[in-house]
């Protein structure tokens, strides 16, 4: 071979360069439908931005929502190395959607005014999915489906979530398979109050972890989900306030204030109070 023979970049060796009649990357992604969905409605710099924080932290939702169903289902069926897993997994999304506000932070109240107006009524207080994610945790308002009643299909999935056990009351029902606690079954729609029972049932696990440690390890892990969820939830109030203060939602709710209230929701009661008992 002649040494002034062309050698192909390092980068292109071995790769495939021609996609004529085969799936690409973007084909694969649905990359023409994801990067052509944001449609500002205002010639502000900032209201893309705005936009594609609140695209991507859906997407991160529905992956949350699908793999919270799948733990939840992994739990009823005494699978739990895998729903140790799925649980940790949803940690990490919460944490990704966390560092998300970093993001947004980076727009200042002057620039959020410039296009505000133009969001309507639309607010994150109406996300269904988020909404998926607080009723499959066991945060059960059935006010909080009337912002969707104008879509059958959404409120039939909420609906459908509702009826059957949140993750916790899988946790709650896995608890009574081994002996720990008394049937807990009860209507599924219900918002659930804390049991001295199961704050009791909880206790005898952490007091001997090595003879429950399955039981323990599923204990940390909701205990974790919830940790991050509290901190997407601390973050979210300090990232409205520091843009726009203590002005109401645009989805009419109070803002700041009705985002403060929801910082003292527990979503696994039973798991914080057993620490005061131990």
């Amino acid at each position: 071979m002649s040494d002034d023979a062309p050698h192909a970049a390092p980068a292109h060796q071995g790769a495939e360069l021609n996609f004529a009649g085969k799936m690409a990357y973007a084909d694969y992604l649905a990359l023409d439908r994801v990067l052509t969905a944001q449609h500002p409605r205002s010639a502000a710099h900032d209201e893309l931005l705005f936009i594609i924080q609140h695209q991507t932290s859906e997407l991160w939702m529905k992956l949350a929502v699908h793999e919270l169903t799948s733990a939840r289902d992994a739990i009823l069926a005494d699978r739990l190395p895998d729903a140790f897993k799925m649980l940790a997994r949803v940690s990490r999304i919460l944490e990704q959607l966390n560092g998300a506000w970093d993001v947004l932070r980076t727009m200042t109240p002057s620039e959020y005014t410039t296009f505000r107006d133009a969001l309507g009524q639309s607010s994150g207080f109406q996300s269904w999915q988020y909404r998926a994610i607080e009723f499959l945790c066991g945060n059960r308002h059935h006010a909080m489906l009337d912002p969707h009643r104008h879509r059958a299909d959404t409120l039939a999935t909420l609906e459908q979530i509702l009826a059957s056990p949140s993750i916790y009351d899988a946790a709650l029902l896995l608890l009574h398979a081994r002996g720990l606690l008394a049937d807990p079954t009860r209507d599924w729609h219900d918002e659930r109050k804390p049991v001295s029972a199961v704050t009791d049932a909880w206790a005898t696990i952490y007091r001997d972890p090595t003879r429950y440690w399955p039981l323990y390890e599923l204990a940390e892990k909701l205990v974790d989900l919830e940790d991050y969820f509290r901190r997407w939830r601390f973050n979210h109030v300090t990232t409205v306030e520091r843009v726009i203060g203590l002005k109401r939602g645009t989805g009419g709710t109070g803002g700041v204030s009705y985002l403060r209230r929801m910082l003292e929701v527990e979503l696994f009661p039973e798991l914080w109070q057993v620490r005061t008992h131990l």
